[in-house]
């Protein structure tokens, strides 16, 4: 019982920390922002996204209160008429320019080298850039709030995380936990003070990042070959000294990640590796995930099933404690909270499941993602 006992408190110390973050320390930039007298750059990779670019697209071209905004894209070696696409929506208008990018050179992966071409061919007086991706939707205040957020934060990189659109059972076992695990394990306000890299946390979806800072750490060059190139920019930014902020960004994007479960399974597994880092690592955390958040219910049923109801009511506890970390999480970033969040056991079993594919992926070398071999 004791070991039971400790199990329970801990779920209840990490779900406490889940409130304090999502209450209290999440960054929630304004939807009313002033305009934002700066040049800004928005920057858009593109690889084989003409069926998904339209919507992206047409609500950079709607953004409001940013005079000076530029768009940037960059059709990366697209075969199925993408760049089509984004001159049919773009027409004529001035603030769009098209560039067509060149294979990443040996030591590059494509999507850093494609934002490093990007950001090399954006309006030199730009002084901020934003990253979006394909599947992200603005808000028509999302650029304005965001930088006046990155500003009044003082800090080189913001990320703000989009609500996640979810559609289907994958979808929804899966990507609650995007924004989950850094609510619940990263201390938020820690993470911005302090200047240690592995304390960094990141989404490439929508990042915006101070041009000069950009500049100063070496820019996507400094993290040509790795698969979490959102991160490790953050992370370089703390080794120059910058600082880094997540913000709550539900109400200014949604993201549309995969369209099925092949391609979140696929998404997954190309990165989870990078993660965690050593396998060690990894079988470690998975470990206590599983212990913390999947062993509650299957303990509450053994001790319902063997006559022993304060097991059964220890069990109970720390599976409804997990449970309302999940709902705390929804509610904070815009996400769907019932009935998901009563399968929070079965998405740690499936991201487990996820990491374990990773590794095994990887060990033998058949990670690719669009085409292209990732490790």
């Amino acid at each position: 019982m004791t070991v039971l006992l400790a199990l329970l408190v801990a779920v209840a110390a990490l779900t406490g920390h889940t409130w304090l973050n999502a209450t209290r320390r999440l960054r929630r930039p304004t939807d009313r922002p002033d305009d934002v007298d700066e040049p800004i750059a928005v920057l858009l990779p593109l690889r084989d996204e003409a069926t998904r670019v339209t919507p992206c697209l047409r609500a950079l071209l709607a953004q409001r209160g940013v005079p000076g905004l530029r768009i940037v894209v960059l059709d990366d070696g697209s075969t199925d008429g993408t760049a089509d696409v984004v001159r049919a929506v773009a027409g004529d208008d001035p603030r769009v320019t098209l560039l067509t990018g060149v294979a990443p050179p040996p030591g590059w992966l494509g999507k850093p080298h494609a934002c490093w071409q990007l950001a090399s061919q954006a309006d030199p007086g730009a002084t901020a850039l934003v990253f979006v991706d394909a599947d992200v939707v603005l808000a028509p205040h999302a650029v304005a709030a965001a930088v006046t957020e990155l500003r009044a934060a003082g800090v080189t990189l913001l990320s703000p995380y989009p609500r996640i659109v979810v559609t289907t059972a994958a979808d929804r076992l899966v990507q609650p936990l995007l924004q989950w695990l850094w609510l619940t394990f990263l201390p938020l306000r820690a993470m911005e003070r302090s200047p240690r890299p592995s304390l960094a946390a990141a989404g490439g979806q929508f990042l915006v990042v101070d041009r000069a800072g950009y500049t100063a750490v070496g820019g996507h060059a400094t993290v040509a070959e790795k698969i979490l190139e959102d991160v490790e920019l953050a992370r370089a930014v703390k080794r120059a000294g910058g600082r880094i902020a997540l913000a709550d960004g539900s109400r200014l994007a949604t993201c549309r990640m995969y369209d099925d479960w092949p391609q979140l399974r696929d998404g997954y597994s190309k990165s989870l590796w990078a993660s965690f880092g050593h396998p060690g690592a990894a079988a470690a955390v998975v470990v206590a995930l599983l212990l913390l958040y999947t062993a509650p219910p299957l303990i509450a049923l053994a001790g319902a099933a063997t006559g022993a109801p304060e097991v059964a009511a220890v069990g109970l506890a720390g599976y409804l404690l997990g449970v309302a970390g999940r709902v705390l999480t929804a509610r904070a970033t815009g996400g769907r909270w019932w009935p998901d969040a009563l399968a929070h056991p079965v998405s740690v079993v499936v991201l487990g499941w996820l990491t374990l594919r990773s590794y095994h992926l990887r060990k033998r070398r058949r990670l690719t993602w669009r085409g292209r071999p990732v490790s």
